[in-house]
């Protein structure tokens, strides 16, 4: 992806947040004009495509999956009762939620997001659950509403690509995070340039595609946060894996930039990772 200007950013920013207003209101789609396996009924089958269980996407309100998220990194966290966890980009909850379950009653989970119809239907959610010990709260991953040094584990499913300065992001996350603290991240990386249609469509950007990164450029960014020992758990063609569960719709949308599903297959990869904070 091209760096975007800083003038740019913000308009860019904006453009994400209504979108996914939009999804939020109509669970209807995270990419774009036509679903991409995103809201709806195809968000089960999206979720798992990524590598959730059905057991597990049953034990939360269909309200809080709208299959947005490119893996399913809390099945990695090891979360241990008590612990306290953040989730970045919480979205309608579902990973959240699936946090809070593991830390317990003793635990606690933020999840922070951008976009308020994003956080009402999480809360809603929350309350139809009778869930008290997660608390949703809105805020930019580039400034996170947390204290420093106050997080066990932080992990994110799909949302750090859709921010311009992901470096900042990372610094955010080294900060919050306790010494010893460890995050699992689901996420969009690039093994090679996308076409420029599609690096310039805002669609796109929103369905994760041209706002993902260069990978060594990514895990560089990482590392200079002071993240260490980054282990990779699963690294997958997402363009392939989306083409496989929704293939009309994902024609669609990487058409309408005057791209061919070609183009993207084997350079978008959705990569789960491990990594630490030095004690």
């Amino acid at each position: 992806m091209k760096p975007v200007a800083a003038k740019n950013q913000e308009e860019l920013v904006s453009k994400v947040r209504e979108k996914y207003g939009e999804i939020a209101k109509s669970s209807s789609s995270c990419c774009g004009p036509d679903p991409l396996g995103c809201g709806t009924g195809a968000a089960d089958t999206m979720s798992i495509a990524v590598g959730y269980d059905a057991e597990t996407l049953g034990s939360v309100p269909d309200e809080a999956n709208l299959g947005l998220g490119c893996g399913a990194p809390i099945g990695y966290l090891e979360l241990q009762p008590g612990e306290t966890a953040l989730d970045l980009g919480s979205g309608p909850g579902l990973d959240a939620f699936l946090a809070a379950k593991q830390v317990g009653e003793s635990g606690h989970v933020i999840g922070v997001d951008m976009t308020p119809e994003m956080l009402t239907r999480a809360r809603e959610n929350a309350k139809k659950m009778g869930v008290d010990n997660v608390d949703f709260r809105e805020g930019r991953l580039e400034s996170l509403p947390v204290e420093d040094g106050s997080i066990d584990a932080v992990t994110s499913n799909c949302v750090i690509n859709l921010v311009p300065d992901k470096a900042v992001v990372f610094r955010e996350i080294a900060r919050v995070l306790k010494p010893g603290g460890r995050l699992v991240i689901s996420d969009v990386i690039l093994d090679g340039r996308l076409p420029e249609a599609i690096e310039q469509d805002i669609y796109a950007y929103v369905g994760c595609v041209s706002g993902a990164m260069q990978r060594n450029d990514y895990f560089g960014a990482v590392e200079a946060a002071g993240l260490g020992s980054v282990e990779i758990l699963k690294d997958v063609d997402y363009g392939a894996g989306v083409m496989e569960a929704v293939p009309d719709e994902a024609k669609r949308l990487f058409e309408s930039s005057g791209a061919s599903v070609g183009d993207v297959i084997g350079k978008v990869r959705s990569v789960t990772f491990r990594a630490v904070k030095p004690s």
